[in-house]
C-alpha cells in the first residue's frame, strides 16, 4: 500500500460491511435481530447462574464468564456496527482505541475460560470423588482472575504500540470495527514491530488454550473408554458435548480468520468471519448450554414460573 504524508488522525471512518444500499436496511434488521437475543441470551445465562441455587458449582461459574466475555466483546463492536446504514460511519481517535481495547481483553479472555472449563469437565469425570477439593472456589476465582489479568496487559501493550505510531491521512478502516489488522495498514512508519508482537502473541494465547484443551479432553476420553458402564459413559459425553461443540465453533472460526496465507488474505473475508465471531457465536453459546443441559433447562423453568406467578397475582 503507498503510503501518504504523516497527519494527526482526529477520527476514522468505518467501511461497514457492505456499501450496497439495497442491503443495508435488511441487514441492519437482521443483525439488529441477533444482537438483541445476543445480549437477552448471555444477559439471562449470568443472572441464572448467579440467583439460581442448582447452578452454584464450579461448571456454571465458568459459564457465567463465558457469557460475560461473550457479552463483552459482542457489545463493544455491535452497536457502533449497526451504524453502517449510514453512508459514512466514523469513529473518533480515542474512541476507536477504547473499542480494540475492550475487544482484545474479553476476546483473549474467552480462550482461557474455554481452557478452563475444559479442565474443570477432566477433574469431574476423571477425579470425581476431589472435585470440590480441586475446584474450590478460590480456584476458580483465581482461574478467571489471573486471565482477566493478563488479558488487560496484552490489550493495552497493543493499543499502546499501535496508537502511539503515526497514521497517515488515508484513515479509512476497511472493517466494522477497529481491528488491529487494518489499523496496521493505516500507519506510516514500520509495523514490522507491531506485528511481529501481535503474531507471537496471538500463537501463544491461540496454542497455549487449545493445548490445555485438547490434553484434557485426550484425558476425558481415555478414562471414558476406561469405564464399564455404558450409562457413566453417556453421561460424560453429554456432560462435555456443549462444551466441545462452542469450542469447535470458536476455534475454528478463529484459525480461517487469522491463519490465512497472505496472498489469499483479504479484508472482506475477514469481515464475514468476523460477523461469525461477534454477532453469531455470542449468541449461540447461551442456546447450546440451554439446550443440552438438563440443569438449565430446568432452572429457566423454575425461574420463568416464579416470575409468571409473581405478574398473575
Amino acid at each position: 500500500m503507498e503510503k501518504h504524508n504523516v497527519t494527526v488522525v482526529k477520527e476514522f471512518i468505518l467501511m461497514g460491511i457492505t456499501t450496497r444500499p439495497e442491503l443495508q436496511a435488511p441487514l441492519f434488521g437482521l443483525f439488529l435481530i441477533i444482537c438483541l437475543s445476543s445480549v437477552l441470551g448471555n444477559l439471562g445465562m449470568i443472572i441464572l447462574t448467579m440467583v439460581d441455587s442448582r447452578l452454584q458449582t464450579p461448571m456454571f461459574f465458568f459459564l457465567r464468564h463465558l457469557a460475560i466475555t461473550d457479552l463483552g466483546y459482542s457489545t463493544a463492536v455491535v452497536p457502533k456496527m449497526l451504524n453502517f446504514v449510514f453512508n459514512q460511519n466514523t469513529i473518533s481517535y480515542y474512541l476507536c482505541a477504547t473499542q480494540l481495547s475492550f475487544f482484545l481483553v474479553f476476546i483473549i479472555s474467552e480462550f482461557f475460560i474455554l481452557s478452563t472449563m475444559s479442565y474443570d469437565r477432566y477433574v469431574a469425570i476423571c477425579n470425581p470423588l476431589l472435585y470440590t477439593v480441586v475446584m474450590s472456589q478460590r480456584v476458580c476465582w483465581l482461574l478467571v482472575v489471573i486471565p482477566y489479568i493478563y488479558c488487560t496487559f496484552v490489550s493495552l501493550l497493543v493499543i499502546t504500540k499501535i496508537f502511539t505510531s503515526s497514521f497517515c491521512d488515508y484513515n479509512v478502516i476497511s472493517h466494522f470495527y477497529c481491528d488491529s489488522l487494518p489499523l496496521l495498514s493505516l500507519i506510516c512508519s514500520n509495523t514490522h514491530e507491531i506485528e511481529m508482537i501481535i503474531l507471537i502473541l496471538a500463537a501463544f494465547n491461540l496454542l497455549s488454550s487449545l493445548l490445555i484443551i485438547l490434553m484434557s479432553y485426550l484425558l476425558i476420553l481415555i478414562a471414558i473408554l476406561r469405564m464399564n458402564s455404558a450409562e457413566g459413559r453417556r453421561k460424560a459425553f453429554s456432560t462435555c458435548g456443549s462444551h466441545v461443540t462452542v469450542v469447535i465453533v470458536f476455534y475454528g472460526t478463529l484459525i480461517f480468520t487469522y491463519v490465512q496465507l497472505k496472498s489469499s488474505h483479504s479484508f472482506d473475508t475477514d469481515k464475514v468471519a468476523s460477523i461469525f465471531y461477534t454477532l453469531i457465536i455470542p449468541m449461540l453459546n447461551p442456546l447450546i448450554y440451554s439446550l443440552r443441559n438438563k440443569d438449565v433447562k430446568c432452572a429457566l423453568q423454575s425461574t420463568w414460573k416464579k416470575i409468571s406467578n409473581f405478574f398473575c397475582k
